[in-house]
């Protein structure tokens, strides 16, 4: 983490971009305090498969369990046990 005060990081602002960019975590201070940080966003993913599930369900810990009752009953049920 890189710290900045706010005129300096505005005369080289392409370079904190780039610096964010490359993951470097860049904090804009005005007066020593701390007011905005630079960091890069991760990209944006697409719709979830049906590839992506059965990946995810092949590498799952345990293997879930179909319940007893429908899950609007078990939602009554822990709603009905948090009144109580």
């Amino acid at each position: 983490m890189t710290n900045f005060n706010e005129t300096d990081a505005a005369n080289i602002l392409d370079e904190l971009i780039d610096r964010a960019t490359g993951g470097e975590s860049v904090i804009i201070t005005r007066d020593g305090a701390p007011i905005v940080e630079l960091r890069a966003l991760r990209p944006a993913t697409g719709p979830i498969t049906k590839s992506d599930l059965a990946w995810l369900d092949a590498r799952r810990v345990t293997p879930l369990k179909p319940l007893p009752e429908g899950s609007g009953v078990l939602l009554s049920q822990m709603r009905d046990e948090a009144r109580e």
